[in-house]
C-alpha cells in the first residue's frame, strides 16, 4: 500500500502518501473481491506491459553507462548496502507470492505433466521480462539519482520525477510515475489475490481427513481425489479468501501512521525474501519425493541450484543478523 501511495502522492499530491496508501489498500479490496480470475488475469497483464513499456523506455532516455554496467558484473557490496540487496531480491521475484503461481496455473486449467513445458516457458519469460525491467529500473536510478544518498525516506521518487522534468519534460516524468503506478499496483493486487487463495488453501487442506494420503494429482473419482481438488472458482468465492482480503487490508493500515512508505517498502522485500529458503527447502524434498511422477521430478541441475539458492539465502540471512546484533 505504500509503494502505492508514493506515485499517486507524486502524480496527484492533495493529501499525504498515508491516505493514498489507505485508498489504494481499499480499492485493491475491492478489485481483487468482486473479480475473478480471467478477469484478475487481464487486468494485470495491462498493467505488466504498461509498467515495461514505460520503465524500458524511460532508462533507454537515460541512456545506461555500459563501462559502468560491465563493471556491476563483479559482486562486490559497500558496507551497510546488504539489507538494500534482500530488499531487492524480495521485491522483484524472490518472495513468498511466488508459492501463488500453482493456484493462478490452476485457474488456468493447466494441470498434469503435460503442461510443464508450458510452465517453464512462461516462467523463464516472466524472468527474463524481470531482469529487463530491474536492470531498467537500476540504470534510471543510477543516472538520475547517483550520489544523492536517498535511502531513508520517500523523496527520492519525488527528485528522480523531477530531474526527468527538468532534463526532458514534464511528459517524462509523468511516464514514469504512470509506469511505477503500474509496477506497485501489480504487486499489491498479485499479493492480494495470490496470498488470500494459498490462506484459503491451507483452510481447506486443514479440514482433510488427518493422515489421510492423497496422490499427487488424484482424478480417480475416489474421496480421496474429491476431497484433495483444488477449485479456484470456489476459492475466490470463500470465507477464507475474503476474511484474509480483509486481514491483509486493515490491520496493515495502523503501519501507515508511522508516516515511513519507503522503510516498509524494504521491510516488506526483506521478509519476502526471507521466505526463499523455506521455499527452495520445500522444493527439494517434494520434487525429488517417489509420489512426483519420473516426468515431474527434478533433475540434477535444479537441485543444485535450489541447494544453492538455501545456502545462499541462510548465509546472507546469519551474516545480516550478526551484522545488526554486533
Amino acid at each position: 500500500m505504500s509503494a502505492v501511495g508514493l506515485p499517486l502522492n507524486a502524480l496527484f499530491g492533495g493529501i499525504s502518501v498515508r491516505y493514498w496508501a489507505m485508498i489504494a489498500g481499499l480499492v485493491g479490496l475491492s478489485l481483487v473481491w468482486a473479480q475473478r480470475y480471467a478477469v484478475f488475469e487481464k487486468f494485470i497483464t495491462v498493467l505488466v506491459a504498461l509498467k515495461f513499456v514505460t520503465v524500458v523506455t524511460i532508462a533507454a532516455l537515460v541512456g545506461p553507462d555500459l563501462p559502468a554496467m560491465r563493471d556491476g558484473l563483479v559482486p562486490r557490496l559497500s558496507g551497510g548496502s546488504m539489507i538494500y540487496v534482500v530488499g531487492l531480491i524480495g521485491g522483484v521475484g524472490g518472495t513468498i507470492t511466488m508459492a501463488s503461481y500453482g493456484y493462478w496455473v490452476a485457474a488456468k486449467g493447466w494441470s498434469g505433466r503435460g503442461w510443464l513445458g508450458t510452465m517453464r516457458l512462461d516462467n523463464a519469460i516472466g524472468y527474463v521480462m524481470t531482469g529487463i525491467f530491474v536492470v531498467s529500473m537500476l540504470v534510471i536510478g543510477a543516472g538520475l539519482l547517483g550520489g544523492e544518498n536517498l535511502t531513508e525516506d520517500d523523496t527520492g521518487l519525488l527528485t528522480l520525477g523531477t530531474a526527468l522534468d527538468e532534463k526532458y519534460g514534464e511528459w517524462a516524468r509523468v511516464l514514469f510515475l504512470v509506469g511505477f503506478l503500474a509496477v506497485t499496483t501489480s504487486s499489491l493486487l498479485g499479493v492480494w489475490n495470490g496470498v488470500s487463495l494459498l490462506f484459503a488453501d491451507w483452510t481447506r487442506a486443514v479440514r482433510l481427513p488427518h493422515g489421510r494420503d492423497i496422490p499427487v494429482g488424484a482424478t480417480d473419482g475416489s474421496d480421496a481425489a474429491r476431497e484433495s481438488a483444488y477449485d479456484s472458482r470456489e476459492a475466490e468465492r470463500s470465507l477464507a479468501f475474503r476474511a484474509f482480503l480483509i486481514w491483509l487490508t486493515v490491520p496493515p493500515m495502523a503501519l501507515l501512521f508511522l508516516d515511513k512508505p519507503f522503510g516498509l517498502t524494504l521491510v516488506y522485500g526483506v521478509l519476502g525474501a526471507a521466505f526463499m529458503p523455506f521455499l527452495s527447502v520445500t522444493l527439494l524434498l517434494l520434487l525429488n519425493a517417489r509420489r512426483v511422477g519420473e516426468g515431474g521430478r527434478s533433475g540434477w541441475l535444479s537441485n543444485l541450484l535450489l541447494a544453492g539458492s538455501t545456502l545462499l539465502f541462510v548465509v546472507i540471512l546469519v551474516n545480516e543478523v550478526k551484522t545488526q546484533l554486533s
